[in-house]
């Protein structure tokens, strides 16, 4: 059974084996979380993300995908890198986003890691509702099948925080 946390604050500052980056397709570093996790964790990330993306990642990492580079100066091993789905009124792409926590468990699990923390991917500037970003995020933590340990749920804000909350109980 993987427990699960819920910590308000700055992901960058976890002390985990594994961050997980809500990324861009490109992988080449954004906004919010993207922005801060390359911030913090140097051009080690970066080098990482370049030499995926002049191998397999062409043209960028699929939405729903996760891959993991170094953590850089993160006090991590790993960052396991994810793109979520653009929310849509008129499209429902919430099994995009739980494959983003399928997927990263799944890489996570592939390195060995036991500790993993988790933004809200696709709560930010990609549009989620985040009460519902939270129910999916939760429900499919809940039912993945992994040998993590430990996945920390990490929320900027008091509003995602108690998001979270509701779902956990």
């Amino acid at each position: 059974m993987t427990a699960i946390e819920l910590v308000q604050g700055d992901i960058t500052q976890q002390s985990v084996d594994a961050i997980v980056n809500a990324a861009n397709s490109s992988l080449l570093g954004g906004g919010g979380v993207d922005g801060a996790i390359h911030r913090r964790g140097g051009p080690e990330i970066l080098a990482e993300c370049r030499k995926l993306r002049a191998s397999h990642y062409g043209k960028g990492l699929p939405t729903g995908q996760a891959i993991a580079t170094t953590a850089g100066k993160l006090d991590a091993r790993w960052v396991i890198h994810t793109v979520g789905p653009v929310f849509s009124q008129s499209e429902d792409r919430s099994e995009l986003l739980a494959s983003c926590y399928r997927e990263s468990l799944r890489v996570a699990d592939e390195l060995g890691a036991r500790t993993v923390a988790f933004p809200a991917v696709s709560a930010g500037i990609y549009g989620w509702p985040m009460e519902d970003a939270a129910r999916i995020a939760v429900g499919t933590v809940r039912d993945t099948e992994t040998a993590v340990t430990e996945v920390r749920f990490v929320l900027f804000d008091e509003r995602a925080y108690e998001a979270f909350a509701a779902q956990v109980g």
